[in-house]
């Protein structure tokens, strides 16, 4: 029972057969015809013109979305539970050619993972403005949080402010994007608020190797382009990276596949939620647990990651089983 990560969920059937179908003669790299589809199809679902990108991996997407926004001797804002600091092994680094990171927000994960502005002011407000320390350029944040906590539009609004008002790129990591949309009941645009780029996650929600760079400023995507392919992401046959995004986008497949995992994380909480550590706004569970818990739990079968010393976490995905999230929640409830 399959609790671990939604990266380790299915292929969706429908990506599946968008996939076959693209799998005849066309033009290589992204100059294929579902590519060039790409701009116009995620422009209407964000209602602005936009320029999209795809490339294999969130951690492609996240470092190459930064990469037009910050210079080699600049910094980049982050929550210092942020993926980019925690689990991408210093991509950051490696693509923006030495950037640093700038850790704001709390280090027990009171705060759920979210930035605030008072946050961010912290870190940025006593830098000196000379050639002697890091200068901010941009504000990563994470659309759901590490720690499954969503922003709202009034939140993501107070940090974009702040960003145009310092001169600061922001950068919306997206990889529980839908998730995130689909609990809060808002549209692609009310989600994502005043940004300038989102890397949209597919592959935690049902997609197989294919996420996209969405950029608001179509300036930041030209740069991207060649940086894309300095990167290795530049794929030959990009028409099926491409046929997985539309798959994702037309007809909703995002939000119902983030609706179903949603779902079954809540499922999860009927059973356990006097343990919660945080509130669920998305599909990840967090779960105070004793080592001697977890192993009971793995012993009847749920996989899932240790968080800590004493908690774990649950990850529910679009084909996660509501009565196996259900009877894990029971299972809690009974240690």
């Amino acid at each position: 029972m399959q609790f671990l990560s939604d990266n380790a969920a299915r292929v969706h059937p429908k990506v599946w057969e968008a996939m076959r179908a693209a799998d005849g003669v066309d033009a290589p790299y992204d100059n294929d015809a579902l590519s060039q589809r790409l701009d116009e199809t995620f422009g209407a679902l964000f209602g602005r013109e936009v320029t999209v990108l795809w490339v294999a991996t969130g951690t492609a997407a996240n470092c190459l979305a930064l990469a037009p926004m910050v210079p080699p001797h600049g910094g980049v804002v982050c929550h210092r539970e942020a993926h980019i600091e925690m689990d991408e092994a210093g991509a950051p680094g490696f693509y923006l050619h030495g950037a640093k990171l700038m850790l704001a927000g709390q280090k027990d994960g009171g705060d759920g993972a979210k930035l605030t502005p008072d946050a961010i002011r912290a870190v940025i407000d006593p830098i000196r403005d000379d050639v002697h320390q890091v200068q901010p350029h941009a504000i990563s944040i994470t659309q759901a949080s590490e720690y499954g906590r969503a922003y709202r539009p009034g939140e993501i609004a107070a940090i974009a402010e702040l960003a145009r008002g310092k001169g600061l790129g922001l950068h919306m990591d997206g990889a529980r994007f839908a998730n995130a949309a689909a609990f809060l009941g808002l549209s692609a645009a009310e989600a994502a608020g005043d940004i300038d780029a989102l890397s949209f996650g597919c592959v935690k929600n049902g997609a197989m190797n294919a996420e996209a760079i969405i950029f608001f400023d179509p300036a930041l995507a030209d740069v991207v382009r060649y940086r894309r392919k300095r990167a290795g992401h530049l794929q030959s046959k990009g028409r099926f990276l491409a046929a997985q995004l539309l798959a994702m986008i037309e007809n909703d497949l995002w939000l119902e596949n983030a609706r179903a995992a949603n779902a079954a994380a809540q499922a999860i909480v009927e059973g356990a939620s006097e343990r919660l550590m945080h509130p669920v706004e998305a599909n990840e569970v967090f779960i105070r647990l004793t080592a001697q818990e977890r192993e009971t739990l793995r012993s009847a079968g749920y996989q899932f990651y240790d968080w800590g010393a004493d908690a774990a976490r649950f990850v529910a995905s679009w084909d996660s089983d509501l009565g196996e999230a259900r009877s894990l929640g029971l299972q809690i409830a009974r240690l």
